[in-house]
């Protein structure tokens, strides 16, 4: 079966509009079950590409915990092709947090959980899908469950879900790397890359994953979406190959730096080697003056000029 790309935000975004669809996905991720899912808007985000390449999508969602009562939590996603926009995440996290639409009748921020759908890797992490969950611990270390979840302590730590898209290499395990497995880019066909090469057996009697597959061959399908498949690679091409000259360029001058500087040390030990000759120079000649010996005597037995000699005999 021949599906559109989802690493592509276009395509991306078509499919988590669907309500059905961001379920799956979120209750695969979280490890629970999403009863419902409402697309917030976030007017602070930037929908032109001016300068980011970074595709946000903030969800409140309504779930079931693992005591089986329902909570209202926030959901923020974000996904990413390149390395170089990372850094970026934390300033939308700033202002994610200051919003006030976020938070609970109490003053309390909603409890939230950052995602992070990564189309590159991250150092040598080799797990596809790291969770990392914030403890509270005491001076000595030991984790303090009393009195906790608590909404003060809840809405100045969140929990973070990262996604490694590349190291997702067709395995599947659990229903997490089934819903996952539709982002694997190595079922990326051999002559387009906006177009995933699924083996749909593998979904059968799975109707959740059987939607999404049709949603996104609804999306191959869209003239209009393969066409803006094609700006949006074109796009990130420039913006990558933009920041690898600058990674080229700050790499040369960091080189050049350290060039300068081993340089400037060596000159310095020079400096201080051809000081540490004279001193002994110095006290050689004073030595031979001493002694009574003549400037021409000293010229020959030291093996410097005239004019070396006076210069270190003042």
């Amino acid at each position: 079966m021949k599906v559109a790309n989802p690493i592509y935000d276009i395509v991306f975004k078509y499919m988590m509009e669907d309500e059905r669809i961001a379920r799956t996905i979120l209750s695969a991720l979280l490890k629970v079950e999403v009863l419902a899912v409402e697309v917030r808007p976030h007017e602070y985000s930037d929908d032109t590409h001016d300068n980011l390449s970074i595709f946000r999508i903030d969800f409140g969602a309504t779930i079931r915990d693992a005591e089986g009562n329902k909570k209202l939590i926030l959901i923020e996603l974000q996904k990413t092709w390149l390395e170089t926009e990372t850094l970026r995440f934390r300033q939308y996290l700033g202002v994610h947090y200051s919003n006030p639409k976020n938070m609970q009748a109490d003053g309390a921020a909603l409890p939230m959980v950052a995602v992070y759908i990564l189309g590159h890797k991250v150092g040598d992490i080799e797990e596809p899908v790291l969770y990392v969950n914030h403890q509270s611990l005491d001076y000595d270390g030991n984790v303090v469950t009393k009195g906790l979840p608590n909404s003060f302590i809840d809405s100045l730590t969140h929990n973070s879900i990262i996604v490694q898209i590349p190291r997702l290499r067709g395995h599947i395990n659990n229903r997490l790397d089934m819903v996952l497995s539709i982002f694997d880019q190595s079922r990326r066909d051999i002559n387009d890359n906006r177009i995933l090469s699924i083996d749909d057996s593998v979904y059968e009697r799975d109707a959740d994953m059987e939607h999404i597959l049709h949603r996104l061959t609804m999306a191959a399908a869209d003239a209009d979406m393969r066409h803006k498949m094609n700006v949006e690679e074109e796009y990130f091409s420039a913006i990558e190959k933009r920041d690898t000259e600058i990674l080229i360029r700050d790499r040369h001058i960091a080189e050049q730096k350290a060039q300068l500087s081993e340089q400037k040390a060596q000159l310095s030990e020079q400096k201080a080697q051809l000081s540490e000759q004279d001193s002994i120079l110095r006290t050689t000649i004073k030595m031979l003056l001493d002694a009574g010996k003549t400037m021409e005597d000293i010229s020959s037995a030291i093996g410097k000029d005239m004019n070396t000699v006076a210069r270190l005999a003042k």
